[in-house]
Parts: C-alpha cells; structure tokens; sequence
C-alpha cells in the first residue's frame, strides 16, 4: 500500500523522532518549543506522504502555507531518548485556511505526551493570500472527505 493510501485508510499521517539531548532543558525534560519544531515535521511529513511535496510547491507553485495560528496543550514530559510519534491530521482547509492538528506520543507505550494544532493562510511570494494550488486542494479535500467518512457526526 502507498503512503498515501494508508494515510487515507488511517486518517493521519505519523513520523518519528528521537529525542536529543540539546532538546531537553536542565531538568531532563524536552524544552516545551521544541513540539513546534516537530509538529512542522509532522505538516511536511504528512504532504510528502500524500504523495505532495511542499518544496516544489513553493518553488514551482510560488504559494507558502504560512502559520497563522499554533496552540500546544502539553500533557506529560518527554525525556532524552525517547522515540517519539507524530501523528498528523489535517483538520480542515477553507479557502486559503488550511489547519492540522498533532498528537505527539511516546512509542513504547503510545502515552500523550502533546497535542496541538496550526492554522496557515496560503500565500505567494509577496506575503499576501492567494489560492491553493489546485493539485494540493484536490488531495487535501480527498483527505478531509476519508477523514469524515471515517468519523461520522464530527464537524470539520
């Protein structure tokens, strides 16, 4: 099955980690900052896997996903070393919004660690909103559509 495929089947995209020790602060916990950096792994992982790739978009297409918006609710520390799961989902896209949520787990025993979620506006090169690329669109409403049918009575 294709990365794309079994992210339609599952409804997230999910990449891993490692925890470094330059990402922990002086009481061994993972510096709370740090989950942005991995939920944007977690954003370019889940294009790549819907077979897109957001360098190409912004080279060829001249549009940006621009973070508008982030909030992270922090649930139990993560420590140096730890094997990490993010888990993506793509929340909803209107217009030139587009928003995904995270799940940060650890993967030896899939606790919560951190969940969260980014809004972006599409832009172009001059900073100021422009459409989706049509391709991008057309994937990302695929995924909201399986994301839907796989959830019944959620609202996007």
């Amino acid at each position: 099955m294709t990365d794309a495929g079994k992210m339609l089947e599952l409804g997230f995209a999910e990449t891993r980690v490692r925890v470094r020790y330059a990402e922990t602060d002086q009481m061994g916990v993972v510096y709370h900052a740090n989950y942005l950096i991995w939920f944007e792994v977690g954003r370019v992982e889940f294009i790549r896997q819907l077979g897109l790739d957001y360098k190409k978009m912004e080279q060829e297409e001249g549009a940006m996903i621009a973070v508008a918006d982030v909030s992270a609710r922090y649930k139990a520390p993560a420590r140096y070393d730890d094997e990490l799961l993010v888990r993506t989902t793509l929340a909803g896209v209107r217009g030139s919004i587009v928003r995904f949520r995270y799940s940060i787990l650890r993967a030896v025993d899939e606790v919560l660690l951190c969940e969260g979620e980014t809004v972006h506006v599409v832009v172009g090169p001059d900073m100021k909103r422009r459409d989706m690329p049509l391709l991008y669109a057309e994937r990302f409403a695929a995924v909201l559509h399986q994301n839907q049918r796989l959830e019944p009575g959620v609202s996007r």
